[in-house]
């Protein structure tokens, strides 16, 4: 019988956290390099250096730039088919009036009311469950709003947004699911990354723990934690990297 390994995770944090964790951390290693030098020649240039390089190589293991990219390109094709709805709902809206079909089915149970507030809550999934209910609306009373103006034009622009939604979000899952797998499978050197990071912290701690408190903060992995998941946005820490300097709280 084969036995599969099952990986853990070493660390209490987010794939795409750990890097993030450790640039604000390499930001104040670089900063008290000579303190840790001194307490230990451990912590020189190269120790430096290589901690940076790992951090460069996970960042792009977890959330690689090409990727960023293609989710981004596939959510803004997702949005602008929720936003090109909008003039069709208010159109067949019309229609339901003008033919006084709102006597038979209300504008809600036609599905349109439901529709636009899930768009305008960016709810996919509830867009999608709503154009399944429009367009059997569309169907079945097609009728009587061809007689209001209905035109098979404005039919089809319900169906083709179901079906470029359905595909981006297809698209979007099928992306995060495979990074999920390739993480997974490479869970060994974040694990390695993390214990890195944890030899930095304790030595933060020793060195500042009776000395300085500010700092202290700056070498405890649940403070940084706090830090990423609550005052840290994604543009605030490139511009950190960018000029070595620690993002705004």
């Amino acid at each position: 019988m084969i036995m599969i390994e099952t990986k853990y995770r070493n660390y209490n944090c987010k794939d795409e956290e750990l890097p993030v964790i450790c640039n604000f951390v390499l930001f104040s290693l670089k900063r008290d390099l000579a303190e840790f030098t001194s307490f230990s020649p451990k912590f020189n240039e190269g120790f430096v250096t290589g901690f940076e390089t790992k951090i460069n190589g996970i960042s792009d293991l977890v959330e690689p730039k090409s990727e960023t990219v293609q989710l981004k390109t596939i959510t803004d094709g997702v949005y602008a088919a929720m936003d090109g709805l909008i003039d069709p709902i208010n159109r067949v809206t019309g229609y339901i009036t003008l033919g006084k079909l709102d006597k038979t089915i209300s504008v809600a149970d036609f599905g349109l009311t439901q529709l636009r507030k899930s768009i305008n809550t960016r709810d996919g999934e509830n867009v999608m469950k709503c154009l399944h209910t429009v367009n059997l609306n569309l169907v079945k009373f097609s009728t009587e709003l061809s007689a209001q103006g209905l035109s098979a034009d404005l039919t089809d622009k319900y169906s083709t947004a179901l079906t470029v939604i359905a595909e981006g979000k297809q698209k979007q899952y099928e992306i995060v699911s495979n990074r999920k797998s390739i993480v997974q499978n490479n869970l060994s050197v974040l694990n390695d990354l993390y214990s890195e990071l944890c030899e930095i912290l304790a030595v933060g701690k020793i060195l500042y723990k009776a000395t300085d408190s500010v700092k202290l903060q700056e070498y405890s992995f649940s403070e940084l934690k706090k830090r990423v998941r609550k005052t840290v946005s994604p543009t605030n820490v490139a511009a950190a990297k960018a000029n070595n300097a620690t993002p705004a709280n």
